[in-house]
């Protein structure tokens, strides 16, 4: 499953403690899902050619079977609510891999297990004994979560009418380690041995580990593959499958993909792959060989007996660069030489900045090392915080709720004191009271709202913490101004515990009456909201910073950005230069933060010609975009094609995305292969064949159009729409950056879909793609390698309401991304910058829904 989601709700994951605003009065607000009576699969955001259950939760694609004639896609599923919580198995069957059909709930959880994520087979042997040769038996092989204790263990169910119903075996689990983090078993019949293998997942550990049975029932242990390559977060859903090369069948190799939460391409969810050999105990991968970082001239090493020139504040870094780990830190790795700076002088309680000299820009990249926490720098947040905004106080919760009033059991009769039993520390609050819902955990539910007050201010400003879960979700926990009985302003902490400022502007609303309402409808991960300190004032309260990160300043402002990834482990990162050549830096270390993973450590600065690439970077990948993880595989299918699918979101901000009744998507179905692209062997996607199917007969096209330094429609409105199909074969010329831009509307929103010829990279950059306010992780550039084949960049890109992906050369460069666009923005433009690039064909197909 990705069932870090149980164990990771129980603690921080690295992300700043700052707090998302949606504020509800913009000029041109996010659209809102239709009205409840409208017809299904019409909503503001409802994909129309991806899988997406009616209503509810769902993630991570699971039972990949092909079966007499029907593709089985079961899923994981909440019945019971459009957040994460109960996971059941969903279930979809498709003749095409375009047109489903949604079943009934296929396994259930129930009052002692959730049944996260696993595989299906079809037992044609009857090995079980759970079927018939006539009638072979669907298997599913599932990880049981055993609510009572958080352990994991491999379970069976088994159906005899082609999925429809299910029994779970009696003998469950069939294997059980006694781990909190052994999930996702995918099981394949391994014909050289006429065995069962099993391929799951020690997350924790950065581990596959590889089982074989005769029966599905008896398992003996085979071998381990792992750590290797990225290793940030956990890893989960493994899959495990052979594809010829270059499509000589003679020439076969496997493929092991193993997906990994946080610590992927873009940071969060990603799915990575390794290339090499299965001779039926152990896989092992192709070696890549060691990595040697380009050559430049260093600029801070740390060797010597201090910092040099570099000026310190705080107490984080100590008086001189540490000798490895310091006292009550875990073992220090990846530094060069002997010394390094590190921010845990004193623990994660300390804070602190270490600052370079001043320095002219003279080459195109600095590249540094970096280990330590994943805080991320914040636009608009401040080092040092000084006094409260002063105003009217309407809340500081240092005594009993006053006039507030309550209901449910989540904030209970008086303030909190600071951190309630279970949770972790928290901080950030003034005085000795704050609003914390947190009293029967995460499972308690409740409103605290306050007595009417007009708005004379400019601003409402107040500390906010805890869970991210929007108002206007299924099950927000936000705190919300309310004028007229509507949610007109609303804000939510950033699942993380400690409490920071938050802002709603309010001049628009002035005299009016308004409420706060801090409302906890959550009772999944996170499901809980601190607050304190609300105050109508006439300044803006600004954000202390939580970062702990390498920033780059350029005339005092920070420009670019690097964090640790929760590892005691540097890393290489690396800043691009090239865009302040002769100007004025700095480089800052900086430790802001206080919870887990407070801490940052960064060694070897050099100036060099070329960006250094981090473990990350250098290991292969799927998809390149932000929203495709937990990707597997179909078995069984004909002609031993390989069909992969993945989920179309990503755990930094999966529970915020703004759809409902539903939430989150599958990817489009891809047909996988290994060729051979640059001299090395990559996993390649292209999107199903059938999609085709969708396509309307009259495609608009354009061909030989000359671009320079601009901006204009592809073709005109033939070619606009909110479900494209678009395949476009670029000449590369002068430009620095050409390509698409889709979804675009006259308020300037777009999602461009484009070529930087500088890196040689396939990008998609979301930031003005429509709401991206929900979750600072959203708005961004993704990008992914990409060598122009003979002077040519060819593209295929599918549009649909709420996602883009976008197929790069031969499919070794694909970025999966979502995008909440109005859905007037319809527009598809072609574009270049500083320089001229050249259209050479461009098909733009409008596809029909694949909804009946």
């Amino acid at each position: 499953m990705s069932s870090a989601r149980a164990s990771r709700h129980a603690r921080t994951w690295t992300i700043a403690a700052v707090v998302a605003v949606c504020v509800l009065s913009a000029a041109r607000p996010a659209p809102q899902a239709v009205a409840a009576d409208s017809p299904p699969y019409t909503e503001t955001y409802r994909p129309q050619f991806h899988f997406t259950p009616q209503k509810n939760w769902m993630n991570d694609p699971n039972g990949l079977v092909y079966y007499k004639g029907e593709y089985h896609l079961f899923y994981q599923y909440n019945p019971n609510g459009n957040s994460w919580g109960d996971l059941s198995w969903g279930h979809a069957v498709s003749k095409d891999l375009v047109h489903w059909e949604q079943l009934p709930l296929a396994l259930s959880h129930d009052d002692k297990e959730m049944v996260f994520s696993g595989s299906a087979v079809v037992d044609v042997n009857n090995t079980t004994g759970f079927g018939t040769k006539k009638n072979p038996a669907m298997v599913a092989v599932y990880t049981s979560y055993r609510k009572d204790t958080g352990v994991q263990a491999q379970s069976l169910a088994y159906s005899t009418d082609l999925g429809r119903t299910w029994t779970k075996y009696q003998g469950n689990p069939v294997i059980d380690i006694g781990s909190k983090d052994f999930r996702d078993p995918k099981v394949q019949w391994y014909a050289p041995t006429k065995s069962w293998l099993m391929t799951v997942s020690l997350s924790a550990e950065h581990k596959v580990r590889f089982y074989s049975s005769k029966n599905l029932k008896d398992w003996s242990p085979l071998s381990e593959f792992g750590p290797a390559g990225a290793t940030g977060g956990v890893w989960e859903c493994p899959d495990l499958f052979p594809l010829a090369v270059d499509g000589d069948k003679k020439n076969i190799k496997w493929v092991l993909v193993v997906n990994i939460n946080p610590g992927g391409i873009t940071g969060g969810s990603g799915a990575q792959y390794f290339v090499g050999d299965f001779d039926g105990k152990k896989f092992t991968a192709e070696d890549k060989g060691t990595y040697t970082p380009p050559a430049g001239t260093v600029m801070q090493d740390f060797e010597g007996s201090g910092f040099d020139a570099w000026t310190t504040t705080g107490t984080a870094f100590g008086d001189r660069p540490a000798a490895g780990a310091v006292d009550g830190q875990g073992t220090v790795s990846g530094f060069d030489g002997s010394g390094l700076a590190n921010s845990f002088h004193g623990g994660d309680g300390t804070t602190g900045i270490l600052t370079s000299p001043e320095f002219t820009v003279d080459s195109r990249y600095l590249n540094f090392k970096v280990g330590g926490g994943q805080h991320p720098h914040e636009a608009g947040t401040v080092m040092e915080q000084g006094d409260p905004p002063a105003g009217t106080v309407l809340a500081d919760f240092e005594g009993g709720y006053g006039a507030w009033t309550t209901t449910g059991d989540a904030f209970g009769t008086a303030p909190a004191h600071g951190t309630l039993p279970d949770q972790q520390e928290v901080s950030g609050f003034l005085g000795n009271g704050l609003a914390n819902s947190y009293l029967n955990g995460d499972s308690g539910t409740g409103t605290l709202t306050s007595p009417e007050f007009t708005i004379d201010k400019d601003y409402v400003d107040f500390l906010v913490g805890g869970g991210n879960h929007p108002a206007g979700s299924a099950d927000p926990a936000a705190v919300e101004l309310l004028v007229d009985g509507q949610v007109v302003r609303s804000a939510t902490g950033k699942d993380a515990e400690a409490l920071n400022w938050s802002s709603w502007d309010v001049k628009d609303l002035s005299g009016k009456k308004a409420r706060i309402r801090i409302v906890d409808d959550n009772t999944g991960g996170w499901g809980h909201l601190n607050v304190d300190h609300i105050v109508l004032s006439d300044s803006k309260a600004q954000p202390l910073s939580r970062e702990t990160s390498v920033n780059l300043l350029v005339d005092g402002k920070v420009v670019s950005s690097a964090t640790g990834s929760n590892s005691e482990t540097l890393d290489w990162a690396s800043f691009d230069l090239r865009s302040y050549a002769g100007k004025k830096a700095r480089v800052q270390i900086v430790d802001m933060n206080t919870a887990g993973w407070g801490h940052i450590m960064a060694d070897r600065f050099t100036a060099a010609d070329a960006p250094a690439r981090s473990v990350v970077q250098r290991a292969d990948w799927a998809d390149y975009g932000k929203d495709y993880y937990a990707a597997v595989s179909w078995e069984n299918v004909p002609g031993d094609k390989r069909y992969m699918i993945g989920w179309m979101n990503d755990w930094e901000y999966g529970g915020s995305i703004p759809t409902s009744p539903w939430r989150s998507a599958q990817s489009i179905p891809r047909q996988m292969a290994l060729r051979t692209v640059d001299g090395r062997l990559r996993l390649t996607s292209r999107p199903v064949d059938s999609l085709a199917s969708l396509r309307d007969e009259d495609p608009a096209t354009a061909s030989g159009v000359n671009v320079k330094s601009t901006s204009k429609p592809l073709i005109g409105p033939a070619a606009e729409g909110k479900a494209l199909d678009i395949e476009a074969t670029f000449s590369v010329k002068d430009a620095e950056r050409f390509g698409l831009k889709v979804r675009t509307g006259a308020d300037g929103t777009e999602t461009v879909i484009g070529y930087d010829t500088t890196t040689q990279e396939l990008y998609v950059d979301r930031t003005r793609s429509g709401a991206v306010d929900f979750s600072s992780a959203f708005p961004g550039v993704q990008r992914a390698p990409l060598k122009a084949a003979n002077g040519k960049v060819k593209l295929r890109v599918l549009v649909d309401w709420s996602s883009v992906e976008v197929f790069g050369g031969s499919g070794e460069a694909v970025i999966t991304d979502q995008i909440f666009p109005d859905p007037a923005d319809q527009g598809v433009r072609l574009f270049a910058e500083n320089g001229s690039a050249r259209l050479d064909k461009a098909v733009v197909h409008h596809l029909d829904s694949a909804h009946d």
